[in-house]
């Protein structure tokens, strides 16, 4: 049988053959309902955020990774997701996880 190899060693055996090494920082912002579809445009447009999590009295109600590959599929899914949410929701969190590559 062959042998399954972790996510996390095949991604640092990738970035120790690149040389490159990523620091991820997390930041909370808080937006009433109206302002999360607009807010999460925003953050994908931007270009170095690795993650967008919305939460909602404390439960994570949507999570997506934004890959660079990915972001263009993904996007109108999950904005028509966000403003049926956005609708019935009257505060959310958006955590973000961004990426800094050196």
């Amino acid at each position: 049988m062959a042998r399954r190899r972790e996510f996390g060693s095949i991604l640092r055996d990738a970035t120790e053959a690149t040389g490159m090494t990523e620091q991820h920082a997390f930041e909370e912002i808080k937006v009433s309902g109206a302002q999360l579809v607009e807010k999460v445009k925003e953050l994908i447009h931007e270009g170095n955020v690795r993650r967008i999590q919305i939460r909602h009295e404390g439960r994570v109600v949507l999570e997506v990774p934004l890959t660079v590959a990915a972001v263009g599929v993904v996007v109108a899914p999950v904005l028509a997701a966000l403003g049926a949410f956005a609708a019935l929701a009257t505060e959310c969190t958006i955590v973000v996880e961004r990426v800094d590559r050196s």
